[in-house]
């Protein structure tokens, strides 16, 4: 395209200009000859450093200046964290493009000395503004903040506003003063994008490496609609901008923001909702809606990437979830390898509770990072006083890997990482990568043992908890039942073995839901 130049407005906080230089720079890659130039505008939000938004009048606290020079041609056009957008935006301004969402996480980065503190039974306060964190992270944080299965751990809450830089220093601060904290909450998206940033990654390294954190599974703890998004706009009537822009718009995420602020707009908007929501789309699975208010239990919305029929007529289910846990033994060599290698492990993935000697509790590298399959495996390592890092919220390895890409994280490469698991599942991880730290004992072929656990001969429809569940009973199964199972490596084997009739869920209770059980 031929030469031009057009304005870009923003807000003047590091996390906003990162975001928007970002924006900008795509953009000029993608039009050479086009060049932005960046308008700094202080608007009313910047300005309230007191006290929290949810408690002072009025709305469109980081918007309402920059929408007026929009509209009167001082700048072109806008980036917006699109949570910031309220609900009712004035036809005089278009959508113009909602660009690839990044993570849209919480994360919560505590002060160095923390799990120290914890493990000498101190509780944490924890630094946040938001009515919706409040409500919805204590309740997990308490269960999966390491805590040697003490109960009621104490996490206290006070208000915190500001950049995030300033937040961050709060950490840093000596034990004993005023101003300082144990941990604050931050959207990880704004994190991503400062650490991308030149400038912003170096305002970050000295304070964010250090220090522990965890990444909010979605499953308990969904963020704010639309969180992580970014929200384009122009004049309505510039034609010739929203062009521009509209390459960059990606049609899964203005789809999720949609359903997320649907949900919102239910519920009367505004800043002050203690109320999550968060949309996710995962291959050949489809559509997971996460959301949860206060004071209830989350909730699930499922849309499948293909259209699930009907089951017919006489439903005889088999549900391996309930079905009685396999007997294991201890495998001595891999029990031995990893006591060794958790002595110099950078990054750790334990595949389940069971794959975690006894013997290597305390033995952990400092400054291992921990991940987990799912909610049941960390609380399991916390109270066995494990810091764990994040999980996979049930959904697989594979899925987690976007995020463990995040060069903010400052994670090892996968060939690095160290991977606890069972005998039978060695065959899904890279040569040298995973250690067998128990097996599964076979049970007696037939008698009340096996006839209890295994799938009657008559069942209709199977629910294979686990690859190693599958491969002990799927032989006593019909040729003619429908298989069911979560994604992840359950998923992975059950393909792999060549399963007819085979459908993923994200978990049981879809299947369940999908039987009417």
């Amino acid at each position: 395209m031929s030469a031009r130049l057009v304005k870009l407005g923003t807000r003047r906080s590091a996390l906003a200009r990162a975001q928007s230089a970002a924006v900008a720079r795509k953009l000029e890659r993608l039009h050479p000859g086009l060049t932005i130039e960046l308008i700094g505008i202080e608007t009313r939000g910047d300005r309230i450093q007191d006290r929290p938004l949810s408690s002072v009048d009025g709305k469109e606290f980081f918007t309402a200046e920059i929408d007026t020079a929009l509209i009167n041609g001082a700048i072109d056009f806008t980036v917006h964290s699109y949570k910031d957008l309220s609900l009712e935006r004035t036809p005089r301004l278009r959508l113009a493009a909602v660009p690839q969402r990044e993570q849209p996480f919480d994360i919560a980065i505590f002060a160095r000395d923390v799990p120290e503190r914890l493990a000498a039974g101190f509780g944490v306060t924890l630094g946040t503004s938001s009515p919706r964190r409040m409500a919805l992270i204590p309740q997990f944080l308490q269960q999966a903040l390491p805590h040697g299965g003490r109960e009621n751990l104490d996490i206290r809450l006070v208000e915190l506003r500001g950049n995030v830089d300033s937040r961050l220093r709060r950490l840093h601060e000596p034990r004993g003063s005023a101003r300082q904290l144990d941990g604050i909450v931050l959207a990880f998206a704004g994190l991503a994008r400062l650490w991308a940033d030149e400038a912003g990654r170096r305002l970050l390294e000295d304070l964010l490496a250090p220090l522990p954190r965890v990444v909010l599974p979605l499953s308990v703890c969904p963020a704010a609609p639309a969180q992580g998004a970014l929200g384009i706009e122009c004049r309505a009537e510039d034609g010739s901008t929203a062009r521009l822009l509209g390459e960059i718009d990606h049609a899964a995420t203005r789809r999720a923001v949609e359903a997320e602020r649907a949900l919102l707009a239910e519920r009367g908007g505004g800043c002050h909702q203690r109320f999550g929501a968060t949309q996710i789309e995962v291959p050949e699975l489809g559509e997971l809606l996460y959301l949860r208010d206060a004071d209830t239990e989350p909730q699930l919305r499922w849309t499948p990437s293909r259209p699930l029929p009907a089951p017919q007529g006489v439903i005889r289910a088999w549900d391996g979830s309930r079905a009685e846990r396999a007997a294991i033994e201890p495998v001595a060599d891999g029990v031995t390898a990893s006591l060794k290698r958790l002595a110099s492990a950078e990054a750790l993935f334990v595949a389940h509770t069971r794959a975690l000697p006894e013997q290597a509790l305390g033995r952990i590298r400092a400054g291992c990072r921990v991940y987990v399959p799912g909610l049941a495996t960390w609380r399991s390592l916390a109270e066995r006083g494990v810091w764990v890092e994040g999980c996979a919220d049930g959904l697989g390895f594979a899925l987690l890997q976007p995020l463990l890409r995040e060069p903010m994280l400052q994670l090892p490469p996968p060939e690095r990482w160290t991977v606890l698991t069972h005998a039978g599942a060695l065959d899904g991880w890279a040569p040298g990568q995973a250690i067998a730290t128990y097996r599964h004992l076979e049970p007696p072929p037939h008698g009340a043992a096996a006839d209890a656990v295994a799938p009657p001969a008559d069942a209709t429809h199977c629910y294979w908890h686990s690859g190693a569940q599958f491969d002990r009973w799927h032989q006593a199964a019909s040729s003619t039942a429908h298989h069911a199972c979560g994604p992840g490596k359950t998923h992975e084997h059950l393909r792999h073995a060549r399963v007819q009739n085979l459908s993923m869920f994200p978990s049981v209770t879809q299947w369940r839901s999908w039987l009417r059980l």
